[in-house]
């Protein structure tokens, strides 16, 4: 062993964990980039189904499985049961956080993948309320709430195996890869809707809309064919080995850590609010208030979802140089700031008005979206991470990224103004910041990836 080695006890049990080549003959440069990799597409198809299920609740559930509604009495039934999927995902995160500290990060994204392929397909078979009656909607809601489960197990995981493989210095970088799967999954569902509602013209309202829900069995097949390629993590592999591996993990961290969970939720809200309006309320108040055409709204989304692909890892890589707080809270602010220009320029039905509208809106997001990652996961300790962070992350959805189209639509119809619903999302960037001050900085790696009491190791199994 080299000094250099050994003065850095956190990363020594880490190189004897990748050093050498893995068993299927990877060697630990490869795996890192197949961990990255699985992670990225792994999520990126999970939330292909839930922003497929978004834009479908947006667009033609209303009619499909709440016709007997007014048409904005159905547009929030709709959005209420897209609303249950968020409600879902703290269980989600709960169940395959216990499993992904006890058993490990790779088996448990598998098991997620499955689950919220499975519930998507069976909603594309769904049939509609003049089919089957009440019957359909609460087949609906049954589907979204396992879709949910699926992908509130999924952020942990995927975030985790990508982060624990890569370099501790470009924990920003790695760990935000990850989160390419919003703006993919974004492309993948805005781009089949937009194909199929182009290709079928009227058929899409009866059978186009399953078309994408139905393909997404064979995105499913891929991300598990690149998940059985990837190793353990290293860092839980390093805990296994050192029988520091906690019994009840989910207990232990919301005994030990509720400042740190509290936290997360509350600085997630300006990011999770604002980010469901801007992809999911838009298509209804741009097509129902202002009667943009369906088509520009869907184009303009795919543009800035694709301008994603290059800002969310850029902005991850600058909260490696400037600090993760600094890039975080620098997004809370440009958020706040673009919450009555968002409407304004929507509001002009200029189309490119609307398109620097919608690009503004989620560049804000990207800033945020970016270090997110890792300043989540940092605040934990390896044998609690997994669990920790996934409730915190999904509990915000609960409160924040579920109940936003909700509360918007609400706003709109009392008022019919979009001036509450910019007001809500400064509200929610103020909370973001006030939690952001208030949150606790983790402890030094070596601390964290130790024996310490913040790591769960005085509660292990032997």
């Amino acid at each position: 062993m080299t000094s250099r080695q050994a003065a850095t006890p956190g990363t020594a049990g880490r190189r004897r964990v990748t050093g050498g080549v893995s068993g299927d003959g990877a060697s630990p440069a490869g795996q890192r980039r197949r961990a990255v990799l699985a992670s990225t597409v792994g999520t990126a198809i999970e939330l292909y189904d839930f922003f497929l299920y978004g834009t479908a609740a947006a667009l033609v559930f209303p009619e499909l499985f709440f016709p007997e509604q007014s048409a904005s009495a159905g547009v929030l039934a709709a959005f209420g049961t897209y609303f249950v999927g968020f409600a879902a995902r703290p269980v989600g995160a709960a169940v395959f956080g216990h499993f992904g500290d006890r058993l490990g990060r790779r088996s448990t994204l598998i098991a997620t993948l499955m689950l919220g392929g499975v519930a998507t397909f069976l909603i594309g078979c769904l049939p509609d309320y003049a089919t089957i009656g009440f019957a359909a909607p609460v087949s609906l809601v049954v589907l979204r709430v396992i879709q949910g489960i699926g992908v509130g197990g999924e952020w942990g995981g995927s975030v985790l195996l990508a982060m624990e493989w890569g370099s501790v210095r470009r924990r920003g970088l790695t760990a935000s890869w990850p989160h390419l799967g919003t703006p993919i999954g974004l492309l993948l569902s805005t781009g089949m809707v937009k194909l199929l509602s182009a290709t079928t013209g009227a058929g899409f309202a009866t059978w186009g809309w399953r078309v994408p829900f139905l393909a997404s069995a064979i995105l499913v097949g891929i991300g598990l064919y690149m998940r059985l390629k990837v190793a353990e993590s290293p860092e839980f592999t390093q805990l296994k080995q050192q029988r520091r591996v906690v019994r009840r993990p989910v207990w232990q961290v919301i005994r030990e850590h509720p400042r740190e969970i509290l936290t997360v939720i509350f600085v997630r809200l300006s990011e999770q609010a604002p980010f469901y309006l801007f992809v999911t309320f838009v298509l209804a108040y741009g097509t129902g208030q202002l009667h943009l055409a369906r088509g520009g709204l869907l184009d303009d989304t795919l543009i800035a979802a694709a301008i994603g692909l290059v800002s969310v890892p850029f902005f991850g890589y600058l909260s490696d140089l400037v600090g993760r707080r600094v890039m975080y809270g620098i997004g809370v602010a440009a958020t706040a700031a673009v919450a009555f220009p968002y409407f304004g320029l929507l509001n002009t039905g200029a189309s490119g008005l609307v398109l620097l509208g919608v690009i503004l809106s989620l560049l804000c997001h990207d800033m945020q979206y970016g270090p997110q990652a890792a300043l989540i996961a940092e605040s934990f300790g390896t044998s609690l991470r997994y669990s920790g962070a996934g409730l915190g992350y999904q509990l915000a959805g609960v409160i924040a990224g579920g109940p936003a189209p909700l509360i918007a639509a609400a706003i709109l119809a009392t008022t019919g103004s979009s001036t509450g619903i910019s007001w809500y999302i400064v509200g929610c960037a103020v909370l973001s910041m006030t939690a952001l001050a208030l949150m606790p900085r983790p402890q030094p790696l070596v601390a964290r990836t130790g024996g310490s009491p913040r790591d769960g190791s005085d509660n292990c199994y032997q």
